[in-house]
C-alpha cells in the first residue's frame, strides 16, 4: 500500500508534466519530483507574502510552503519564525517600542518583537520587509507593500489560483517552534487541525505537514490524514549534531543524526511519510563551500520507506557549492549554476525539494 500510495500522490503536475521527466542515476520514489516553493518565491519577492506564493505558483510551484506561528489571539500566520524584527516594519513603529524584549526560543535567547505580543489586528498593521536585502536588493522595492497573511487567507487564496489555473496546487505548511509556543500556552497543532478542516480546499488538496520536532508529527498522526485522506507528514532535519528540540533535556535526547542512521530512520516512518534533510545532509561541504563525498541519506531513507524532500536550492552565487559559481558576484544571480545543482540531487533520487526559485526549479527537470 505504501509503494501504492507514494506513486499516486508524487506528482501534482499531471500527464503533461510527464513528458519533462528526467531519467534519473538512482530511482525516486515519487514519478516525478516535486518543486516546492521555499516561502514561496523567496528569491525574487519578499517571503511569506501573498505575492511571493502567487509568483510561486505563476512559476509552476507544485506546493506552497507557509511557516505558521501563532499571535497573542492565537491564530497562525506565515512568518518564518515568531520574531519579526527583521521581516516586518515593526522597530518603525513607535507604538509598539516598548514589546521589545528578549526570549529564549528552543535553547536561544533572541532579542526584539514576536507574533505572540500581538494581536491578529495589530499585526496586521504592520507591512512585510525583505529577510536579505543585501544578497536580494531588488525584492526591497516591494518593502511596505504587503501584510502578514493568515493560514486561512493563504488557503483561500491557493484555493482561488487552482480554480482559476485549472490545477492542484499542494500546501506544505510547517508547524513552527511547538514546543516553545505549547509552553506559551498555545497549542498550534489544534489550531491547525481545525483551520483545515473548515476549509473544504484544505480537505482534499495536495497536503503536506511539517516538523523539526518529533511530538507535533506524532499528535497529527491519522488527525490529518482523516480530514485529508492523501495528506503527509515531514521531519524536518537539522544538522547531524543538533538535538531534536523536543528531546533536548529530556532523559533520551536525540540528534538529528541519531535519526538519520538506518535504525533511526525505519522509527521515523512510524510517525512520519518523508524526510526533509538540508541539502549538506545528503552531500556535506569543506570549509571553502566544495562538495565532498554524499552520504547515502537518501537510499537509507527509501529503505526505510520514506520519500526525501531536502531544502533549500537558492539561485545566487552565494548559496551555490564553489565550482558551480560564475564570476557575476557573491550576490548574483546563476540560474544555471542553481539548474545543475538541483540535477545533480536528483540524480541521486531525491523525490521533491525546497527551491527560492521555482521556475529555475521547474526547469531542472526539464533536463
Amino acid at each position: 500500500m505504501l509503494t501504492r500510495r507514494l506513486i499516486m500522490t508524487g506528482t501534482l503536475s499531471g500527464m503533461a508534466t510527464m513528458t519533462a521527466r528526467r531519467a534519473f542515476a538512482a530511482p525516486s520514489l515519487a514519478p516525478l519530483p516535486c518543486v516546492m516553493a521555499h516561502r514561496g518565491a523567496s528569491a525574487l519577492r519578499p517571503e511569506h507574502t501573498l505575492a511571493a506564493y502567487a509568483r510561486a505558483i505563476a512559476d509552476g510551484a507544485d506546493y506552497i510552503e507557509p511557516d505558521l506561528v501563532p499571535t497573542k489571539d492565537g491564530v497562525l500566520v506565515a512568518r518564518h519564525e515568531s520574531h519579526i524584527t527583521g521581516t516586518t516594519d515593526v522597530a518603525s513603529h513607535p507604538e509598539f517600542a516598548t514589546r521589545r524584549r528578549t526570549q529564549t526560543i528552543d535553547g536561544a535567547s533572541e532579542t526584539g518583537w514576536f507574533t505572540t505580543d500581538f494581536t491578529l489586528a495589530e499585526l496586521k498593521t504592520l507591512r512585510a520587509r525583505e529577510r536579505l536585502p543585501d544578497i536580494r536588493a531588488a525584492n526591497t522595492r516591494y518593502d511596505g507593500h504587503f501584510d502578514i497573511p493568515t493560514f486561512e487567507e493563504i488557503i483561500d487564496f491557493v484555493a482561488a489560483e487552482a480554480a482559476t489555473r485549472g490545477r492542484m496546487i499542494g500546501l506544505i505548511p510547517e508547524i513552527k517552534n511547538a514546543t516553545h509556543f505549547h509552553q506559551l500556552g498555545f497549542a498550534p497543532e489544534e489550531t491547525f487541525v481545525r483551520t483545515i478542516a473548515a476549509h473544504e480546499y484544505t480537505r482534499y488538496c495536495p497536503l503536506e505537514v511539517q516538523s523539526f520536532e518529533i511530538s507535533p508529527l506524532r499528535l497529527l498522526h491519522g488527525r490529518v490524514q482523516a480530514i485529508n485522506t492523501q495528506a503527509r507528514l515531514m521531519l524536518l532535519m537539522g544538522e547531524r549534531t543538533e538535538h531534536v528540540p523536543d528531546t533536548a533535556g529530556t532523559a533520551t535526547p536525540l540528534t538529528f543524526g541519531d535519526l538519520m542512521t538506518a535504525e533511526g530512520l525505519r522509527h521515523v516512518r512510524d510517525y512520519a511519510d518523508v524526510i526533509g534533510p538540508s541539502n549538506a545532509d545528503i552531500i556535506p561541504r569543506d570549509a571553502t563551500g566544495a562538495w565532498l563525498a554524499p552520504t547515502s541519506l537518501i537510499d537509507d531513507a527509501h529503505r526505510a520507506g520514506l520519500l526525501v524532500h531536502s531544502y533549500t536550492f537558492r539561485p545566487e552565487n552565494h548559496f551555490l557549492p564553489v565550482h558551480l559559481r560564475n564570476g557575476a558576484g557573491d550576490n548574483a544571480r546563476n540560474p544555471q549554476g542553481s539548474i545543475a545543482e538541483i540535477r545533480h540531487y536528483l540524480d541521486m533520487g531525491l523525490d521533491g525539494f525546497f527551491t527560492d526559485d521555482p521556475a529555475i526549479g521547474r526547469l531542472a527537470l526539464r533536463g
